[in-house]
């Protein structure tokens, strides 16, 4: 039989030995050890609605004056979308609601998005979409960086600028669409107007006067 004598000393040993190697192993899993900015806006869409009693004349006049509060109560602006869904919704109701939404410089859009509920015949329902970009958790200065790894603050600065800046939050998620067209038109302007300048040399010099007015 062979007998083994447990070292006080070798314990230690082994107990410091496995405690240095967990803190090895945990200190990759903690924190974010690469370049890549893990605050990243968030795009968040809220739809609002409101039904009105309409016809094959259009919205009587109470229903336009109550539409027309409902949109100074929603402090409607630039960037919000309105659209129509219903059964009744022919030329004169969307005349009307386009020419109330136009106060606020806002067009109506083509479609409207899927909202709770059905709408009952005979009114048409008026969906107004706010959308917003932010992100979240920032600014995070919880991180003191101390693992050599990136701060949990890196990326707050630029992509918070960016969720404010946008014009269309929605482009942050599938871009922005559009025939191309303007933007050509739009790009070569500068560029013909340099082509279309006269060259300095051929035009006649400007007259220099070196009459003084009495001293």
């Amino acid at each position: 039989m062979t007998l083994r004598k447990n070292s006080p000393v070798a314990a230690a040993l082994a107990l410091s030995l496995g405690v240095a190697l967990s803190g090895c192993a945990t200190s990759d899993s903690q924190g974010n050890l690469s370049l890549n900015s893990v605050a990243q806006p968030v795009v968040e869409r809220q739809n609002f609605t409101i039904d009105l009693a309409s016809s094959a004349n259009g919205l009587s006049y109470p229903e336009q004056q109550r539409l027309a509060g409902w949109f100074e109560t929603m402090n409607l602006k630039y960037g919000d979308r309105v659209a129509l869904d219903g059964s009744v919704v022919n030329q004169s109701v969307n005349d009307q609601v386009a020419a109330i939404a136009g106060r606020y410089g806002i067009l109506l859009s083509a479609g409207a998005p899927v909202t709770d509920g059905f709408v009952n015949p005979g009114t048409v329902r008026v969906v107004v979409s706010r959308t917003r970009a932010y992100v979240p958790g920032c600014p995070d200065w919880t991180d003191t960086a101390q693992g050599n790894g990136t701060s949990s603050d890196y990326g707050c600065s630029i992509n918070s600028n960016l969720a404010a800046m946008v014009a269309d939050p929605e482009h942050l998620l599938h871009g922005a669409t559009g025939t191309g067209e303007t933007v050509v038109m739009s790009s070569t302007k500068a560029i013909d107007s340099y082509r279309e300048q006269k060259p300095t040399g051929g035009q006649p010099l400007g007259g220099v006067s070196t009459t003084q007015g009495a001293q």
